[in-house]
């Protein structure tokens, strides 16, 4: 009300209550004189009007009161139409004009009524444009970066293939055991590639959020346990030794797919067999608190730099650089455990310090 009040101009205000004013004294004229004349007809009426009388004024200036508020309604409602109006047109036209692409524009809420509902409905609808924009956006960079990237770490192993195989078919070696080195390089590059599209089709299935078909419960301390001997012969070539602590759960079961969690550790054992070896142990321990089972896998080598740590999950991240063609990392596999992780619900974590470099894996706890 006080809105549509301050809406009216005031010229036009003092004109409305004049106006209702003159109304207000004609029809007290016109009562006043219909009381009289129907004071001499009746005794009954007479006494009624002396019992008002003895009241004072009050009546009076409260039935004039009333009266005057009854001619002022109409021009109220005329002017809160206008009003409603006027809002209207202001939408409106603020609409149009984020239509042309001004989404950082929205749309101005005056009014609490149907219309200020409208208006926020109207900006949350812009909140919800604005952000798929965005996201379009953040999508076709990731998908360019993608490329790029891909396009990068194909192009390395396919030159040095491409390369070894012209020598050859040049005859361009000087020996049967030149030859064979060759064809060792050019076998190892192949294998890159193949790991390389085997993680690539990993990344886009995890990413595209595939759902958990096979999820079952799945025992963590047994998994882990079968996870050890798989790699004891790798740890041993490499001149390690696995630790294991896995008993102080005593139930350490998650909902999940086994071969999608097993991707996870199987990762992280390769990454700290592949960057730990100055460290000689992997430790791997089994914990819980109160909504978590939680998975450490930690080793004792390189540090990953503190400037590192917040970026070391994105896809094709690497601390060297070079380390792809050294060790032959696609730079995919902790994308890989990170999106894993967070398709079963759960939470990945790394520290990094001197001396020490551990994954915290979080599977929250079957709800008994």
């Amino acid at each position: 009300m006080k809105k549509v009040i301050k809406f009216i101009p005031l010229w036009k205000l003092l004109l409305y209550v004049v106006f209702a004013a003159i109304l207000t004294g004609i029809t007290a004229f016109i009562l006043t004189s219909a009381v009289l004349f129907l004071e001499t007809q009746s005794s009954r009426l007479s006494e009624l009007i002396e019992l008002v009388a003895s009241f004072g004024l009050t009546p009076i200036v409260l039935v004039l009161f009333i009266v005057l508020v009854l001619y002022l309604l109409p021009f109220f409602y005329y002017e809160r139409q206008r009003y409603v109006d006027y809002l209207l047109i202001q939408m409106m036209n603020e609409i149009e004009y984020i239509s042309e692409g001004h989404f950082n524009q929205k749309v101005t809420i005056e009014d609490k009524s149907i219309i200020g509902e409208l208006g926020v409905k109207v900006n949350q609808i812009i909140t919800e444009v604005e952000k798929a924009i965005v996201d379009q956006k953040e999508s076709a960079q990731i998908k360019n970066d993608l490329i790029t990237n891909v396009a990068h770490d194909l192009r390395s192993p396919l030159t040095s293939i491409v390369g070894y195989l012209d020598l050859i078919n040049d005859d361009r070696y000087k020996s049967e055991v030149e030859l064979r080195y060759y064809l060792q390089i050019i076998h190892q590059k192949s294998k890159d590639l193949h790991q390389l599209m085997d993680d690539l089709f990993d990344y886009t299935l995890v990413q595209n959020k595939e759902s958990l078909t096979n999820e079952a419960p799945i025992n963590m301390e047994e998994m882990l346990n079968q996870l050890a001997v798989q790699f004891q012969f790798q740890v041993k070539a490499a001149g390690m030794e696995m630790r294991q602590s896995l008993s102080t759960v005593n139930s350490p079961v998650v909902m999940g797919d086994g071969n999608k969690l097993a991707r996870i550790f199987e990762n992280l054992i390769q990454n700290a067999i592949r960057y730990g070896k100055d460290g000689r142990y992997i430790d791997i321990v089994l914990s819980e608190s109160i909504k978590f089972i939680e998975i450490h896998i930690i080793n004792y080598g390189q540090v990953i730099p503190s400037i590192d740590l917040p970026y070391i999950f994105e896809r094709f991240y690497r601390v060297e650089k070079s380390r792809s063609q050294h060790t032959g990392g696609s730079g995919l596999g902790l994308a890989i455990v990170k999106s894993i992780v967070e398709l079963h619900g759960g939470q990945i974590e790394v520290e990094s310090s001197l001396g020490r470099t551990a994954f915290i894996v979080k599977f929250p706890k079957i709800e008994q």
